[in-house]
């Protein structure tokens, strides 16, 4: 083992050095040449997952010709095409070599830095190379695309029975002890936590076999000793080369191994499918049992993000292309770009092109929608084949109150215990030392230094402290302040916000003594006025001889679950789909669907640093789409695990068609609109907020009809763009000639209908697949946008146990619109299935 690390080391080092001296080189040789830069290249030859479904076809009509003749044997679902002929075909090496051929003769004497063979989903390589070498390698023949690496960021006690799982879902796959069994999430991350109980792969009896399905390893490394993953962590990588050749990996900040030393991995990675029934216990206070939404299916972790930079492509692309080959069922990507990949259309880049493949290996994708909500054309990426998430909140929330002796009450933040009564308030800046003043230290009232403050004046009292912009910077923060009041032997403490934190929504933060933050400034105002109105001060010293206000405040570790929810939270990034490159509006839908992603419990790293609040605990409480994802992440793998032949659409229809539109008290879904005060600026949620809808666990797995599009169908919507036929034959080494250009988004056989310019009118047809175990009739009722007439035949229709029917939608132009408007669709059948669709129009009239 020591040997082994060693050698790490040495290699990490020496690339290190390479990359040292190849810049070095570089400015000696030329002062005026560009620095060099991380780009992706791929090759006109098809990846090896091409190869992989050719001869899957081969098997399967072999199959379809025995079964002719008679013979009932068949194949099984472990088939697929990442998984056929591996052993004997072992394309990495060869392809690498390809790789590495090329650059040789392109680069002849030239320093350049290979530091990835993509060769599954894509075929090529990320190289550290100069804009000039990246020039020359454009013009080979062999190369199709060269692209510039981009940079990508990170985008539960109570949800499953939030999401009725106990009763509904899990019931049905046979309790939570099997539910997700057999099924593998890949999840690309920040990395795992493999010491926490939520992984353990022993809290139960039964047999627990790793999937044989799964070919993958776990890396053995100092942080990540060997044993580290078991029958629930089955798999466990890290890549990093984008970011050591760009001399920003920080072996002190960063574990070079798939250690989780930010905490966003461990959490997302509980989320879908963390243990059952595991304690959750946060600054000594008890706070419920977490399951992840599959607690029985098994965890492969391919760590590309890291906790002091975030990530890059050409990493992100090499762990996708890694859990394929793997034989991960489900990728979960709780991460978006930082910016749109420059030069390209959103479609083609590496990532979602890598994904695209995936989709032929028949992986189902899930992504975060991102935080850049509430703002329309929010979204960063919008690719069909991808299953795209927003946030939405659930009904659980933690807040406490203080009650002043003037009988006033300011609600608050904070997961602390309450008072058992009254206790005077003294604020901080009236118990500094003699030797302490705030024109010697401005930040000395948010309590950070015991060594300021007169002991015998604070103890026994709730300490007032100051709130500012340093806590959300971290250079403040809440545990420093309350180690101050303990020291002070103050019974608790009182955070008021500062008036310059202007819009900051504050998350509940754990305190391990009696405590309440103020987050509004108007309530800050209120407890000021109250506390400076009843100091009484010698009328000729003008000092301070009586503190007069008091205060007692209520805990905030009981939840309660009288709010109104879902509704759509306004850090959710939102449609329309952005401006295209080569279309000013896709006809497509996202998000898909929202689930829950705000307030959510779920395990943390130890060694986590994401959150300063929760530094050292093993939950934390964490919001945003990045906790959305994970949740549709696990339900999926429960679908998978009833319908295991189920393709990635079939998959995403089954979520997107059953999702609700109404919130828990059978209203219409809300959606905040607004940053700084959002539950005062809410509307009812359009499909551009939430998709579909929010996600029905139960109804999911019964969803009666489906609407499926095929690898070869997403090809032939990216042909049908204008221009993109190079682009197209750059990433896969098929030309567009062998598909239907004329096929758009709308044509698409999504379980939406988008159309951004309704001219006259148009025709959208549907296919529909009934995966029920009966027949069943149908009657169709829809329900128009503004300014536009729908038809849909046939309106009834009787439909056999794995038939398909047709569906024509007939859209007619009435008034013209700048805005999109929006409908619905509803299929419902005699015996209980209910399929919506939604529907989304922009009239363009000439």
């Amino acid at each position: 083992m020591e040997s082994f690390q060693n050698l790490l080391l040495w290699v990490h080092l020496m690339a290190l050095l390479f990359v040292g001296l190849f810049l070095s080189t570089l400015c000696q040789e030329d002062s005026d040449q560009a620095i060099a830069a991380v780009y992706i290249v791929t090759l006109k030859q098809a990846p090896s997952v091409h190869q992989y479904a050719q001869e899957l076809k081969t098997l399967n009509d072999k199959h379809h010709s025995i079964n002719r003749h008679g013979n009932s044997s068949r194949l099984t679902r472990f088939l697929r095409p990442r998984n056929a002929s591996r052993s004997h075909l072992s394309p990495d090496s060869y392809i690498s070599r390809v790789h590495d051929s090329i650059l040789r003769k392109t680069l002849k004497g030239e320093k350049y830095l290979k530091l990835y063979s993509y060769h599954y989903l894509i075929n090529g390589f990320s190289v550290l190379i100069t804009p000039q070498q990246a020039d020359k390698l454009s013009r080979r023949k062999e190369v199709a695309n060269v692209v510039l690496d981009f940079s990508v960021r990170t985008a539960t006690t109570h949800t499953p029975q939030f999401l009725g799982l106990p009763q509904g879902a899990w019931v049905q796959e046979g309790g939570y002890g099997t539910a997700g069994e057999g099924i593998v999430i890949g999840f690309i991350d920040t990395g795992i936590d493999p010491t926490h109980p939520s992984f353990a792969d022993d809290v139960t009896e039964r047999s627990y076999p790793v999937p044989s399905h799964f070919s993958g390893i776990c890396e053995v490394t100092r942080d990540f000793p060997s044993g580290s993953c078991n029958r629930k962590l089955i798999g466990a990588r890290h890549f990093a080369a984008s970011a050591i050749t760009r001399g920003i990996f920080n072996s002190s900040q960063d574990y070079a191994s798939p250690l989780d030393g930010d905490g966003h991995g461990t959490h997302t990675a509980s989320v879908a499918a963390g243990n059952h029934g595991i304690p959750v216990v946060v600054a000594g206070n008890h706070f419920g049992k977490a399951s992840g939404m599959a607690p029985r299916s098994h965890i492969a972790v391919y760590k590309a993000l890291y906790k002091s930079f975030g990530g890059f492509a050409a990493d992100v692309v090499a762990a996708i292309d890694q859990a394929a080959q793997d034989g991960v069922d489900i990728i979960n990507l709780s991460i978006t770009p930082n910016r749109r990949p420059p030069g390209i259309a959103t479609f083609f880049n590496p990532i979602d092109m890598a994904l695209l493949s995936a989709v032929k290996a028949g992986i189902f994708a899930v992504q975060a929608a991102g935080n850049t909500g509430p703002s329309p054309k929010s979204m960063s990426s919008f690719s069909p084949w991808v299953f795209t998430v927003g946030a939405a909140s659930h009904d659980r929330v933690y807040s406490n109150s203080i009650y002043l002796g003037n009988g006033v009450v300011i609600p608050g933040a904070g997961l602390a215990p309450g008072t058992d009564k009254d206790y005077t308030l003294i604020s901080a800046l009236h118990a500094l030392n003699d030797d302490t003043t705030v024109g010697d230290d401005m930040y000395v009232g948010e309590c950070q230094e015991s060594s300021n403050f007169k002991k015998d004046m604070v103890r026994g009292k709730l300490l007032i402290c100051s709130y500012s912009i340093r806590f959300v910077l971290g250079l403040s923060t809440i545990k420093r302040a309350l180690e101050t009041a303990k020291n002070l032997s103050s019974v608790g403490v009182v955070f008021y916000m500062d008036p310059f934190v202007i819009g900051f929504q504050l998350n509940p933060t754990p305190l391990r003594m009696p405590g309440i933050i103020i987050p509004s400034p108007d309530g800050s105002k209120v407890l000021l006025q109250y506390y400076n109105s009843s100091l009484e001060r010698d009328e000729h010293t003008k000092k301070i001889i009586r503190f007069g206000a008091v205060a007692c405040i209520s805990g905030g570790l009981k939840a309660n679950f009288s709010t109104p929810a879902p509704k759509v939270m306004y850090y959710s990034a939102r449609g329309p789909d952005p401006e295209d490159t080569f279309l000013d509006n896709a006809d497509l839908m996202k998000p898909n669907v929202v689930a829950p992603g705000n307030f959510i419990w779920a395990a943390w790293s130890s060694l986590g640093t994401d959150s300063v609040e929760f530094q050292g605990e093993s939950f934390a409480m964490m919001s945003g789409t990045s906790m959305a994802a994970p949740h549709v992440a696990g339900l999926a793998a429960l679908i998978k695990q009833k319908f295991p032949t189920f393709s990635p659409s079939a998959i995403a229809s089954a979520l997107s068609t059953t999702a609700t539109l109404y919130d828990k008290e059978g209203g219409p879904i809300m959606a905040q609109r607004n940053y700084a005060k959002p539950d005062e600026n809410q509307l009812q949620a359009t499909p551009y907020d939430m998709g579909s809808g929010f996600v029905n666990a139960t109804a999911s797995l019964d969803p009666g009809l489906i609407f499926e599009s095929s690898y070869n169908d997403y090809m032939s919507f990216l042909c049908s763009i204008n221009g993109s036929q190079p682009v197209v034959l750059n990433y896969t080494g098929q030309s567009c000639w062998t598909y239907n250009s004329t096929i758009t988004g709308a044509d698409l056989n999504l379980p939406s209908i988008t159309i951004a310019k309704l001219i006259h009118s148009r025709t959208v047809q549907r296919i529909v697949t009934n995966i029920a175990d009966e027949d069943e009739s149908y009657s169709i009722g829809w329900s128009a946008p503004y300014g536009v007439s729908i038809k849909v035949s046939p309106s009834h229709f009787s439909i056999a146990s794995g038939k398909k029917q047709v569906l024509n939608v007939f859209f007619n132009a009435t008034m013209s619109s700048t805005v999109a408007s929006f409908g619905r669709i509803g299929l419902f059948g005699h015996k209980g299935h209910v399929v919506n669709m939604p529907v989304a129009v922009i009239v363009k009239m000439p």
